[in-house]
């Protein structure tokens, strides 16, 4: 054979060996898990692989599901077992443990948001459009927000739309908009005031710990009233030596409370972008002293016992989040908010499959009626589907998501693909007043011009709209290259081997 077509067949296997992991394991993988939780403190790793839960088998999320659900919540500590790749994890808690999790993959093709289902947010800095250093910032401190909030499948980036505005795409996979929206749509400012006075700011120049489970962190007793259920949460943090002394300095004057001598007579207001969270009393031992150690105080409410738990757990992780990272660097403004849902993704892939399978038969029975050649109708068939395993081989080594507009980049490129290969039949079959050889280098001649018109028509596509057309652009651009320089040069030749027959 021809070595351009061996560096064909070297393509397709080595873009099979990038698709597929070949392992054998079975269970499900632990996405991500948050740290300082109960699960992570335990010694649940991300990338764990858990093959049984309670001593039942887990092969899918569905049968790890079913044990946890049957578990929690509890009002009592329950004992949970969970076997991982690395040995027995045992866990004391009443709630489900903070694991993220999803099945092994099959393949190493990552999958979008279009796709796996989720939430994506368009955001720019409200103020002012943001330098390219101003902008890295805003994404360091939102990822590090997101993280330790123990989201999963967070990818943040930077994008720049035709007129040169700077934005933040967020995409979160599992996530809804509103709880996308709950975690961006705050600056998060936190300030501990007494009276007009700051004595600390959430970040960690002010807060050097916070605790987020075990004995210093929980919900400490709910009460209903008139018809709804509040739930009452505290957790401890850890002060800086600086902001300890501020809080010295501010208390050295304060007086005794007339109605609790037990207490000053000032309390700690805490706000959260400027709104009162609520206000803790400071114990009359503690005037003057530099106390590192304090406990955040607030609450949740809800029709039922269970909501109100479950939002005051929700306002517990996101005070402790914004005392963790501190207010984000600039008030956010989101321009557009999507939601994809998973189920509506799997469809989607499945008619696609179908559709493609069909269309390509069709153009191979069309080239069979036209040139009466079932040996070309298979090589256009062969060469078509190389070209897919080949680019999905190429964005699976690479990283690259697989989403709407990746999909949409595949289906233009078969469709350019199957141009050019009928460029090349029809030039070898016309024109015999000179040789075959010439035939094919002229219609190899027509078909890089085509692709370096198609290139740099493509090429602004990479940044309009955001970015949001990317995954297109660089499917696309890919596709076409793969087909220029790989499977067209291939095509040209077992078209020679087959007319030379």
């Amino acid at each position: 054979m021809n070595w351009k077509i061996w560096i064909l067949i070297i393509a397709i296997l080595a873009s099979i060996l990038a698709l597929f992991p070949f392992n054998f394991k079975t269970g499900i993988e632990i996405a991500s898990v948050p740290t300082n939780s109960t699960a992570y403190e335990a010694g649940l790793r991300t990338g764990d692989i858990i093959t049984a839960a309670d001593g039942k088998s887990v092969s899918s999320i569905d049968d790890y599901s079913a044990v946890i659900n049957n578990k929690f919540p509890s009002d009592n500590e329950t004992k949970l077992t969970i076997t991982t790749n690395h040995g027995d994890v045992i866990l004391f808690t009443k709630v489900p443990p903070q694991v993220s999790v999803k099945n092994i993959e099959k393949t190493r093709i990552k999958t979008g948001l279009d796709l796996s289902g989720g939430a994506r947010a368009l955001v720019r800095a409200e103020e002012k459009d943001l330098s390219a250093s101003e902008l890295n910032d805003l994404i360091s401190v939102t990822s590090q927000r997101l993280n330790v909030y123990g989201l999963k499948d967070i990818q943040i980036r930077p994008v720049t739309d035709l007129s040169g505005k700077n934005f933040v795409l967020i995409e979160i996979a599992g996530s809804t908009p509103q709880e996308l929206e709950a975690l961006i749509g705050q600056q998060g400012k936190f300030e501990a005031k007494i009276g007009n006075e700051t004595v600390f700011n959430g970040g960690d120049k002010d807060v050097t710990y916070v605790a987020r489970t075990g004995s210093q962190a929980g919900i400490y007793g709910c009460s209903n009233n008139a018809g709804t259920v509040v739930c009452n949460f505290q957790f401890a943090i850890s002060l800086s030596e600086k902001a300890a002394e501020r809080q010295a300095a501010l208390t050295q004057n304060l007086g005794i409370s007339t109605n609790n001598t037990l207490y000053l007579d000032k309390q700690i207001d805490l706000y959260l972008d400027g709104q009162l969270l609520s206000s803790l009393y400071i114990s009359r031992d503690l005037r003057g002293q530099k106390a590192t150690q304090i406990s955040i105080s607030g609450s949740g409410t809800g029709a039922t016992s269970d909501e109100a738990y479950k939002n005051a757990i929700s306002e517990m992780n996101k005070l402790q989040t914004i005392l963790i990272t501190g207010s984000l660097p600039y008030k956010l403004k989101i321009e557009k908010l999507d939601t994809i849902s998973p189920l509506l993704g799997k469809k989607f892939i499945d008619t696609i499959l179908i559709a493609g399978v069909a269309a390509m038969l069709a153009v191979s029975i069309i080239i069979f009626l036209r040139y009466r050649n079932i040996k070309l109708s298979l090589a256009v068939l062969f060469t078509s589907f190389s070209e897919i395993i080949i680019i999905l081989g190429v964005s699976a080594l690479f990283k690259q998501n697989l989403d709407l507009p990746s999909i949409a980049g595949i289906i233009a490129t078969i469709g350019t693909g199957v141009d050019s290969q009928i460029i090349i039949l029809d030039e070898s079959k016309t024109n015999t007043d000179i040789s075959l050889k010439e035939r094919v280098k002229r219609a190899l001649h027509i078909i890089l011009g085509s692709y370096l018109t198609v290139l740099f028509a493509l090429l602004p596509l990479i940044w309009a709209g955001a970015g949001l057309l990317k995954g297109f652009a660089i499917t696309s651009i890919l596709g076409i290259s793969i087909g220029v320089f790989i499977s067209r040069p291939a095509f040209s030749e077992i078209v020679k081997n087959i007319l030379k027959d």
